[in-house]
């Protein structure tokens, strides 16, 4: 840890130009003699998250890295304050639809220690209900989750493709609990198209703010396994890969069915015809709804302004190629025809193993309780 502590805290004072670096090293030093690990100022950790931004190999948006705003939440200690930090989080960024990149940072993990989880892979997610039929109502990709959440009796009366999900979160060396988000917390996107009619009948929509929660951030030796962070929506992350993707709402043949597209015949480019019109559809409706979004080739663009931006301050610009790419129209934009190297440095943020199936002693068995509360106001065990 002495090393990852001094390695970040030279650059940390280099860029932001601080002279008392031997000093404060010299304390970082002695505290983790001491206690096994340290406590990083606000002024660290603001700075930290930031760059953790910047090098994150998979965003094609870090373009504003410097203007992440940073909620400092390390001082709570129960699974309800960090809830209610959570919903405070899901009304700050959004902010009425003009979001705002923010990032909330709960306690680190403890040496030798399981850190604080919210299990739940954003924020904000819908429920994916196994139908009798062998079919999948809802997002696919939720569907062990919302299991888990149904054997502790999480129930929707009437089910329904965009039911949002309770948050699950985890204290070091406790049982889970579950949350029922504040209706007011969500702001939803209904789907409409400008030029076509039915599309609204479809009855369509996604949440305007992509908040990731699952994620372990890493800095200077310190990991934080908690900690929420969120920009805005490129439209292709909805239209093209939630609402596209075969594996989640898989729409496509819908969408080619309602245009009357010859969909027995690969040359007629159905399935691309379908893409362009969802996205079509998202990007109006977000920008109708007065919800910040991005297109991909804007993204695309002001990347080229990142990199430009940070060859001028002589840093190299890392990327996983294959994730900064949008998936649609990729060679029409800049980013295609550029090659990167996927260094992945810290800090950083790292995926983290999902930690439903430590919950029971066989695959698809749950056997811990799990206390159940009513959008943080309410409580209520269903034990």
């Amino acid at each position: 840890m002495k090393i990852e502590a001094e390695t970040y805290l030279r650059q940390y004072m280099q860029e932001c130009d601080l002279s008392d670096f031997n000093e404060r090293l010299a304390h970082i030093q002695a505290e983790i003699d001491l206690t096994g690990t340290y406590w990083q100022s606000f002024d660290e950790l603001a700075y930290g998250v930031k760059l953790a931004w910047r090098n994150s190999t998979r965003c094609i948006g870090r373009l504003p890295w410097q203007s992440l705003e940073v909620r400092d939440m390390r001082h709570l200690a129960s699974a309800e304050d960090i809830f209610e930090a959570c919903v405070e989080h899901l009304r700050l960024a959004t902010n009425g639809g003009r979001i705002r990149s923010m990032i909330t940072v709960f306690a680190p993990q403890a040496p030798g220690q399981p850190g604080i989880r919210i299990w739940n892979p954003q924020l904000i997610r819908y429920a994916g209900y196994r139908q009798p039929n062998g079919t999948i109502l809802g997002d696919p990709a939720q569907v062990e989750l919302t299991d888990y959440l149904g054997q502790r009796r999480w129930r929707r009366k009437k089910k329904t493709g965009f039911d949002i999900l309770p948050l699950i979160i985890q204290m070091p060396g406790q049982v889970p609990k579950i949350f029922e988000l504040p209706y007011d917390a969500v702001l939803e996107v209904p789907m409409r198209h400008p030029e076509y009619p039915w599309f609204e009948a479809l009855g369509l929509r996604w949440y305007a703010l992509p908040a990731v929660s699952n994620m372990r951030l890493e800095m200077g030796g310190i990991s934080y396994t908690a900690a929420p962070f969120n920009g805005w929506y490129m439209v292709t992350e909805i239209g093209a890969r939630n609402f596209g993707d075969q594996t989640r709402y898989n729409l496509l043949p819908v969408i080619a069915e309602k245009l009357n597209l010859n969909m027995r015949s690969k040359d007629s480019f159905w399935k691309d015809r379908a893409l362009i019109e969802l996205n079509v559809a998202v990007l109006h409706s977000f920008r109708s709804a007065g919800v910040t979004i991005v297109d991909h080739h804007t993204a695309s663009q002001q990347f080229m302004v990142f990199e430009k931006q940070e060859h001028k301050a002589q840093r190299k610009v890392f990327g996983n190629w294959a994730w900064l790419v949008p998936p649609m129209s990729g060679s029409t934009m800049e980013v295609f025809h550029r090659p990167y190297q996927n260094r992945i440095l810290t800090p950083n943020f790292f995926h983290q193993s999902a930690p439903w199936p430590i919950a029971g002693t066989q695959k698809g068995q749950f056997v811990s309780p799990v206390p159940f509360f009513n959008g943080g106001r309410s409580p209520r065990s269903i034990q």
